[in-house]
């Protein structure tokens, strides 16, 4: 299987659609680190691939490079460290509360590392959006990179997944193949599976903009 095969699910109906035909999806994403992936769904949306706009950017990591970003595109960016936060709970209602202050019809967890709640997905149920880096339902959790190579498999990848409570186990909506290497190590392999993310994610967020638009009133 090469780098190229992209395998996807049917679009997840969520029983709503946008206010009206062909408008932009509202994005809300969220981001711990390097925002990479939210680089690409900027990119995405600049080029036409994807007809949506990022209202906000949420973080959780004070030095995380997704805000450079962020102010790079325009998009506003709110810090809410985690550590500041007495429980995950209080964390995903101040997250949900946000999202909402800034209209947002579906939650992207680029790069998130942060175990959400039932607060956060009652607030954006079936609406919120993962890329976990590997073949789920293979390698779950944190460090998937580490256990695909410790178990000697020959393919790995990236999943976009809907979020639910149970940890990268929400309905499949796009999933990328990435073959692991003679002399792969972790580095090197994420970096092959980050090529994957910034095509998939991007793409599984355009199916849900094609089925707002198709769900939209008329």
């Amino acid at each position: 299987m090469s780098e190229s095969n992209v395998l996807v699910s049917p679009p997840i109906s969520s029983g709503q659609g946008s206010s009206a035909p062909n408008a932009p999806i509202k994005l809300g994403v969220m981001a711990s680190g390097n925002g990479s992936n939210f680089e690409a769904v900027a990119a995405a949306i600049a080029d036409g691939r994807l007809n949506a706009k990022i209202q906000v950017l949420i973080y959780n990591n004070p030095q995380a490079k997704a805000v450079e970003r962020a102010k790079n595109h325009g998009v506003p960016a709110v810090l809410l460290n985690h550590r500041e936060f007495d429980s995950r709970e209080a964390l995903d209602a101040k997250v949900a509360e946000t999202l909402k202050q800034y209209d947002v019809d579906w939650v992207i967890m680029a790069g998130w590392m942060r175990i959400v709640t039932q607060t956060l997905i009652d607030a954006f149920p079936g609406r919120m959006i993962n890329i976990h880096p590997s073949l789920l339902p293979s390698f779950k959790g944190i460090r998937a990179i580490e256990q695909a190579l410790a178990s000697n498999v020959k393919i790995t990848g990236c999943t976009v997944h809907i979020v639910t409570l149970e940890m990268d186990s929400g309905p499949i909506l796009m999933q990328a193949a990435v073959p692991i290497l003679e002399g792969d190590d972790a580095d090197s392999l994420h970096r092959r599976i980050q090529v994957q993310e910034h095509r998939i994610l991007p793409a599984a967020i355009a199916l849900q903009a094609a089925k707002e638009t198709v769900l939209a009133p008329t």
